[in-house]
């Protein structure tokens, strides 16, 4: 009876560490790299994109300070009072157009920073010599949810941000996460496009989600294994405790004996 007792812990021992072991191609990311290997990642020649609703900080100097301020949006005068100018942001309206002082309304829709850097200092030629403009994106925050160690809404800071970034904000993935179908959901306009990469593999430096755009939101979808541990946690924990109570039974028994 002894015999058969040990055997049943033995075998729920080892159905148990079955269960649990994951396979390396599950979880390691860019397993396709080769030592040495080149892959060439155009992250140069990417640029964010103003999109309706994004905030922009905009701010016009030169060497006459009198001169450049007009085309500067404050709040407070600056004086013997010892008030506060605080510099006042843009926002993207519903057409994607920003009205600008003097200038009036520019459409910066669609356009990288340097981009609108260019298409004011050509709009500002007429009024101000050399013109220095300075443009920040303010909204650029990205979201990661589902199997990473702290989900949230993370702020950025600089103009680009790879999806490696944003996981590694997030704290990385956990060992229940599905790293060969991570969803990112991008907004245009009110679009949502919705596109999924395999960081297991190297050609992810490939993927047109690579590189983050503002508000884009990643999931992280549980893998099978987390799947099938959720749905079987209740039954696991009954069968345990069934098991539990035939051993306990059948040793009381035998010690009676």
């Amino acid at each position: 009876m002894f015999q058969k007792i040990k055997w049943l812990i033995s075998v729920s021992a080892i159905a148990c560490l079955v269960v649990s072991c994951t396979s390396p191609q599950k979880i390691i990311y860019f397993q396709d790299a080769t030592d040495f290997e080149t892959l060439v990642d155009d992250g140069n020649a990417y640029s964010s994109r103003f999109k309706v609703d994004d905030v922009i900080s905009i701010y016009v100097s030169t060497l006459n300070p009198e001169a450049s301020s007009p085309f500067n949006l404050t709040v407070g005068v600056a004086g013997d009072s010892g008030t506060t100018v605080q510099q006042v942001d843009y926002l993207v309206d519903k057409e994607g157009n920003i009205d600008f002082p003097v200038v009036g309304k520019i459409r910066v829709a669609g356009l990288s920073p340097e981009e609108l850097r260019l298409l004011l200092t050509e709009k500002l030629n007429d009024y101000l010599k050399d013109p220095i403009i300075n443009i920040r994106l303010r909204n650029f925050t990205v979201t990661v949810l589902g199997e990473v160690s702290r989900p949230g809404t993370y702020p950025v800071n600089g103009e680009q941000i790879t999806i490696l970034e944003a996981l590694g904000l997030a704290g990385d993935l956990t060992i229940k996460g599905e790293r060969k179908n991570i969803l990112v959901i991008r907004d245009f306009g009110g679009t949502k496009v919705y596109n999924r990469i395999d960081i297991t593999s190297k050609n992810a430096v490939k993927s047109p989600v690579f590189y983050l755009t503002q508000n884009d939101v990643i999931y992280v979808e549980p893998n099978n294994s987390a799947v099938a541990s959720a749905s079987l946690d209740s039954r696991t924990t009954i069968a345990i405790s069934v098991l539990s109570l035939i051993i306990t039974t059948t040793v009381i028994l035998i010690t009676r004996n």
